[in-house]
């Protein structure tokens, strides 16, 4: 098909940048950093239409190594995992059988940037991931695909730019366009993404604004939307779970010296729904829940 096509040429186009920047950091030493965040998550119980309710609590950790390679390259590799747990309570809709328990997510992303002339910069990451409710098959749960994305640095420091994401996701091809934004307005305010955009769609926006000491605090929305393969021996054997939603949030960071930093986090839910479908990715019912409170904490420690 022409988009597994297209994305074919576009991981070996992220081969073909790595090998060259690889050929780089002979040239001068690149300086690789780890680093590891950890994210407990727990969303609160929301009810859903025609009655029932679910809750989620989730951990959430990303280990990898980032580097500079020098003249405007960059290149870095994340391991990601997702654990969620899901509680289900009288889902009058799904039968009164909860339509999933646990799902958990593996995976691999990479990053590569590459600047330009006159400020702009184009990046590359491409990711693999499995997302699976226990019991369902691995070779069934595969996502992959990647973003491309183009951005330009004014002499202010502020970055403005576009990308574009492209992922076979389980039985369905995603294609999104976002903006990337990290624009200072001064000493305290500043308009950011919070979150990187991947499989599970695009990131959203954040204004932050700087306390004095060693905080800061911000208030955003971001888009998420996770499919993954259902248990083979579940009530809809080899399904597709989804879930969907727009979290909005208020975030509290303090920084922990040099290299550490806890955020915390709280906020709704909205806009969401919960669907299933068959092995080959055809609806068989989708409920929407009412708003429904969340809380978390990121820990990100560099080394």
């Amino acid at each position: 098909m022409k988009y597994k096509k297209w994305l074919w040429i576009g991981i070996a186009a992220a081969l073909s940048m790595a090998l060259s920047t690889a050929g780089a950091a002979q040239e001068q030493q690149a300086v690789w950093q780890p680093f590891i965040t950890v994210t407990p998550v727990y969303q609160a119980k929301g009810d859903l239409d025609g009655g029932g309710q679910y809750s989620v609590a989730s951990a959430i950790v990303r280990a990898g190594l980032s580097g500079d390679l020098g003249r405007g390259r960059r290149a870095g590799v994340t391991i990601n995992y997702d654990y969620n747990d899901y509680s289900f309570s009288d889902p009058v809709r799904f039968g009164n059988i909860a339509p999933w328990s646990n799902v958990q997510r593996f995976g691999v992303s990479g990053l590569l940037t590459y600047g330009l002339y006159d400020g702009w910069g184009v990046g590359l990451a491409p990711s693999l991931d499995w997302f699976r409710e226990n019991g369902a098959h691995t070779g069934k749960a595969l996502s992959w695909g990647g973003i491309v994305s183009a951005t330009k640095r004014f002499v202010d420091g502020n970055r403005l730019g576009f990308g574009m994401g492209l992922f076979y996701r389980i039985e369905k091809t995603s294609i999104f366009p976002f903006l990337l934004v990290d624009v200072r307005f001064s000493d305290r305010w500043r308009l950011v993404n919070p979150l990187p955009a991947g499989p599970t769609g695009p990131a959203g926006l954040e204004i932050e604004y700087r306390l004095d000491g060693q905080w800061n605090v911000g208030l955003g929305a971001a888009w998420r939307n996770t499919r993954f393969r259902l248990n083979k021996d579940g009530a809809v054997p080899n399904g597709i779970g989804e879930e969907y939603g727009i979290p909005l949030f208020l975030r509290a960071t303090h920084t922990l010296g040099e290299q550490k930093s806890l955020n915390l986090y709280a906020g709704f839910v909205t806009n969401g729904h919960l669907r299933v479908e068959d092995s080959s990715g055809n609806e068989i019912r989708r409920i929407n829940f009412n708003a429904t409170p969340i809380f978390g904490a990121t820990i990100l420690a560099r080394f």
